[in-house]
Order: structure tokens, then C-alpha cells, then sequence
């Protein structure tokens, strides 16, 4: 394992709701790759918080733990974050889920390609193993679809995987351009906004793995609530696509030129 690197500019997000024992196993092997780490517990109510006590102690220039009193959401839990990030100096932001899904191995990638392409959102490209559920697999492509319109193909590989990398002026730009994008709606709408404002995207392949409920894996997706919140998402930006579709021919022209 590669020993651990530090900056002033780049952060880890973990925003975390009731995830278990896994909150901590995923945290610690964060820290391993890469620090500062700002976890952000959003109103969780199975005390998964106490869990990181002893990282605290460990990691105490590294870790931040933030606790939210209720759950307001992904999406707003991290603009929270962010906005406390940005305060602190930090530039750009790099969100992971709490759930053990997302490698750490691939980290590095993420903040090299930052580095080079600091204007850039770099959207992870899910890779699955035989752990995805085929229905999320499937299902996830219809958001892809609807994501590659309403950006006239802007390049967005995967509308809704949740490990990414955000300039975080531009990320708090357009949250609060909106009052959504605040559940779990959160990584498609921002996807599709980002766009709209002309931040480049950039896709990288990235390995992701489900944990078995025996193994502590948790979910928080509920397939009729979740996916009629993004079924009205997608109405809500079709319905301002009209507005931008000028600016974003536009850019398809001259990148054609």
C-alpha cells in the first residue's frame, strides 16, 4: 500500500446515513490513501458516529467528523460540507459513499487528473463485478439516457455513481441555482447543471462493489420513492433544457471546429 498523502486543496467527503459497522471500515481504508477525510453524519440514528472515536484519535489532523442533528438528505448534507470546506480553503472536493462500494485504490487517479484539469468534474464510470444487482445495473441506464439528452451529449458516461471529484465553487454554484438536488437526485441534477455551465467532464473507470447484507451492506435506495424523485427530476430539466439548448449547440459547433 502506498503511504497516505495530504493537501490543503483536495478533500474527501463521506456523507454517511446509518451505514454500520461499515461507516468505519470505509473511512479507515480512506485514510490509508489519502487525507484530510471530512465524514459527514447526516442525522443517523444507529450511532455509527461513535464507531470513528478511535480514527479521531489516530487521524486527528486528518479526520473531521461533522454531525448533522436530522437527515436533510445526500445532497444537502454535502453542500453543507462544502460550503464549511470552502470556508476552510479547500478548492476542489472528492465525494465517496459510506458504504465500502468505492475503491480507494483508485483515489490517486481522481486527485492526479484534478491536478491536471483543476475546471474539470471528474465523474467515476461505474465498473461492476458479479456483486451489482442486475436491476440497479439495468435500471441506472435510462437516468444515462435522459442525462446525454438534456446535455446534448456533454459527455456524461454515468448520471448516478457517487464517487467524484467537484471544483467546489462551481458545485455550490449551482446548488443554489436549485432547491432540489438535494436527495438522491443529487449526483444526477449536479451532473447535468455542471454541464449546463460549461464545466468539462471528464469519465474515469472505476471499480465498485456491493456488500453483502450478511457482511453489514446496507442500502438506503428505495426503488418507488427513489426512482419517482428521479423521474421528476428529469421532467424539471427537460423542461429547462429549452433555455440552454442555444449555449450548448453553440459548444458543440466549435468543439466540432
Amino acid at each position: 500500500m502506498t503511504p497516505s498523502q495530504s493537501s490543503n486543496t483536495h478533500l474527501i467527503m463521506v456523507p454517511s446515513y446509518n451505514t454500520g459497522i461499515l461507516l468505519e471500515k470505509t473511512v479507515k481504508a480512506i485514510l490509508q490513501f489519502r487525507q484530510p477525510v471530512w465524514v459527514i453524519i447526516d442525522g443517523s440514528t444507529d450511532q455509527s458516529e461513535l464507531l470513528l472515536q478511535a480514527l479521531l484519535v489516530e487521524f486527528p489532523d486528518a479526520l473531521k467528523v461533522i454531525i448533522l442533528p436530522q437527515n436533510i438528505g445526500k445532497g444537502a448534507a454535502i453542500l453543507h460540507g462544502i460550503e464549511l470546506a470552502q470556508q476552510a480553503g479547500f478548492t476542489h472536493v472528492l465525494t465517496m459513499d459510506a458504504d465500502l462500494q468505492h475503491a480507494p485504490e483508485s483515489i490517486a487517479e481522481f486527485m492526479q487528473l484534478s491536478q491536471s484539469y483543476p475546471e474539470a468534474m471528474i465523474l467515476g464510470a461505474p465498473i461492476f463485478d458479479a456483486s451489482a444487482p442486475q436491476l440497479r445495473v439495468q435500471g441506472r441506464k435510462l437516468s444515462n439516457i435522459m442525462a446525454a439528452f438534456e446535455t446534448l451529449g456533454a459527455g456524461i458516461e454515468d448520471a448516478l455513481f457517487g464517487m467524484r471529484l467537484y471544483p467546489i465553487a462551481a458545485l455550490i454554484q449551482v446548488m443554489r441555482t436549485t432547491r432540489w438536488a438535494r436527495r438522491f437526485d443529487f449526483e444526477p441534477e449536479v451532473a447535468v447543471r455542471l454541464a449546463w455551465q460549461g464545466v468539462p467532464v471528464i469519465n474515469l473507470k472505476t471499480p465498485v462493489r456491493y456488500i453483502d447484507k450478511n457482511d453489514g451492506g446496507v442500502s438506503q435506495f428505495r426503488y418507488l420513492r427513489d426512482n419517482t424523485l428521479l423521474i421528476s427530476m428529469h421532467l424539471r430539466l427537460l423542461s429547462e433544457f429549452i433555455v440552454h439548448l442555444p449555449k450548448l449547440i453553440t459548444r458543440k459547433i466549435q468543439k466540432i471546429y
